[in-house]
């Protein structure tokens, strides 16, 4: 099977296999694991910030970042189809106690001026705007690169109103690698950001958050509040630590492989993209083939190949580490067997 519905289904590398074997390890609770301990001081310097945590999940670490800025009855200012709003079960509201205010974006970025008409003023009947939340890559956007410009006017609207600004970066590395600049160009407009290890960097689990030091000391209770306080992590973050240093250099590779199996679909009769891929994500539109995206799922997975729905007509392909150019056009041959029939 060739698996395209996910970054998330990579496996770890070999590599990765033998230093969780020999990863040194100790109780992170104590904070006395040396291999989180190398992980979270590796991911501070590279996002360019004081501190970071070693957190089970993307959306544990957008969670305990909600947690840790807002309190109960503030409200959540993000995109409309992003992340936190659409795929995290209405945590925010369940867990922290506040509610969403959602803004129609253009490819996943928020105008600014829209951002700032929606901060609340002060008024008794008003939630307070507690928290801006930021999504790079965005996932729904068909894998988007928010610009670095834009993240810095929403940032300084935010700075002028004394809100913080959170970045959901589980995807964050790949923007980096389409947009050639160093990650810390998009961090460096963000109090907080939340990286995922374990989508296009390979590692088996685990994500990053990372801010300043009293954000961490924070966040660290509200991790462990949440059950997400680790004992002998280290065996989890030692492959975290590989995807960090080395996994992040080859992700144009699997953009490459995106740009291939987007002109694919492109040249097949009753087929189109619903938006040309900038990163690792490709969404197709079948509506040309008189076909339900989740009917057309089921075919293709008949040939060999397994994607996933992402609307009534729409159909998501993701390349990663696991897919080798020519399974992308063994891919594209399966594609074009199912369109034609």
């Amino acid at each position: 099977m060739i698996d395209l519905r996910s970054d998330t289904v990579t496996k770890p590398t070999d590599e990765m296999r033998r230093a969780m074997y020999a990863a040194e390890v100790g109780d992170d609770v104590y904070q006395e694991d040396p291999t989180v301990n190398e992980l979270e001081e590796t991911a501070a310097e590279i996002l360019g910030k004081e501190k970071a945590l070693f957190v089970t999940s993307g959306t544990q670490g957008n969670q305990i970042a909600v947690l840790t800025h807002c309190r109960p009855g503030q409200e959540l200012l993000l995109e409309e189809e992003s992340h936190i709003f659409y795929y995290e079960s209405g945590a925010v509201a369940a867990l922290a106690g506040v509610q969403t205010r959602t803004i129609a974006g253009k490819k996943g970025a928020m105008d600014p001026n829209d951002v700032l008409n929606a901060i609340r003023t002060e008024d008794i009947h008003y939630p307070e705007t507690g928290l801006i939340c930021l999504e790079n890559t965005h996932n729904r956007a068909g894998g988007a690169v928010i610009p670095v410009e834009n993240m810095e006017a929403v940032y300084n609207t935010a700075k002028a109103n004394n809100v913080p600004v959170h970045l959901d970066g589980a995807r964050l590395f790949n923007a980096a690698a389409a947009a050639g600049v160093d990650v810390k160009e998009f961090a460096k407009y963000t109090d907080t950001v939340q990286i995922c290890l374990s989508k296009g960097l390979g590692a088996p689990v685990g994500s990053i958050i990372a801010g300043s030091s009293d954000f961490i000391k924070t966040a660290r209770k509200w991790r462990k509040r949440l059950g997400g306080g680790m004992r002998q992590a280290g065996i989890i973050a030692a492959p975290g630590l590989i995807a960090l240093t080395k996994m992040k250099d080859r992700l144009g590779e699997d953009q490459w492989n995106a740009r291939i199996l987007a002109e694919g679909i492109e040249s097949i009769p009753g087929m189109k993209l619903a938006r040309h891929p900038e990163t690792n994500i490709v969404v197709a539109d079948v509506t040309g083939l008189n076909i339900t995206s989740e009917d057309f799922v089921k075919k293709l997975r008949s040939e060999g190949v397994i994607s996933g729905t992402f609307g009534p007509t729409l159909v998501r392909f993701v390349t990663h580490y696991d897919v080798k150019e020519d399974q992308i056009q063994k891919a594209i041959e399966a594609i074009a067997k199912v369109a034609k029939n």
